[in-house]
């Protein structure tokens, strides 16, 4: 239980670790530095998706094998899907500033954007959730410590995230207190996805496959529509590569290691 506990509350205290550095900072993140973290998270977020959620999701198949490989696929996709649904009907902003996207509202820029981090939160959430419900359910396929593991990746990963939400409702005019409030609070979603799917997941065991390989599809959606072409865009695009280099390596290694 403490596991699960651990699990739940880790990739939170990161976005508001993340969310304080409004409270250290006087400007917006340096553009390259901003580049570096954006990168970093992109690639803990994919791989993540290979080794702590798409690999034991095919292991868990007694199938052989086209049929060994169908739940993950189906899974896979369906989270693509899920990701581009929200992304047409919940109105936000990217982070580089350029056109709103989702359906017309008088929202502002800020709050779309807290809104598109939140977009982010959920598959991670979810991914963190099906993991620990994996753990329990299935432990020789997603040990304990495998399932820790990833929610520490998704934890440093969302550091970046909270400040990038925190610092620009501070250059909006907000206090300090209330830019980390909310930049802290762009990330309570993931403890709330990773509860209710931990839920559903206890209930319909033979579902595990699909919900891990979901998660993994709704996570490689963020990085591909939105975090690798914010990085790439203007100047410093190679730190975004280096960032990517480096959180892939990080929790390849530590879904290897600790796994």
């Amino acid at each position: 239980m403490n596991g699960i506990i651990i699990g739940l509350l880790l990739p939170f205290l990161g976005t508001t670790l993340g969310a304080a550095c409004v409270m250290l900072m006087r400007k917006n993140m340096n553009s390259v530095l901003e580049k570096l973290l954006m990168g970093f998270a992109a690639g803990v977020m994919v791989a993540a998706s290979v080794w702590s959620l798409l690999i034991p999701a095919m292991e868990m198949s007694s199938d052989e094998g086209f049929l060994k490989v169908m739940p993950a696929a189906a899974g896979f996709v369906a989270g693509i899907g899920f990701l581009l649904l929200l992304d047409v009907i919940v109105p936000h902003q990217h982070i580089d500033g350029g056109p709103s996207e989702g359906p017309k509202s008088k929202l502002s820029r800020t709050t779309k954007l807290v809104f598109a981090v939140t977009l982010h939160n959920i598959p991670e959430g979810m991914a963190v959730g099906v993991s620990l419900a994996a753990a329990l359910e299935q432990n020789a396929y997603v040990p304990m410590t495998a399932a820790l593991a990833l929610a520490i990746g998704i934890a440093i990963q969302n550091f970046p995230e909270g400040a990038i939400v925190s610092m620009p409702l501070r250059t909006a005019g907000n206090s300090r207190l209330k830019s980390f409030f909310i930049g802290s609070m762009s990330g309570i979603v993931e403890p709330i996805a990773a509860t209710i799917t931990i839920l559903l997941a206890s209930i319909i065991v033979p579902a595990l496959p699909y919900l891990l390989s979901f998660a993994a599809g709704a996570m490689i959606y963020v990085v591909v529509e939105e975090l690798i072409p914010e990085t790439q865009e203007g100047e410093h695009s190679n730190m975004g590569t280096i960032g990517f280099a480096l959180g892939f390596v990080l929790m390849m290694v530590l879904d290897v290691v600790l796994g």
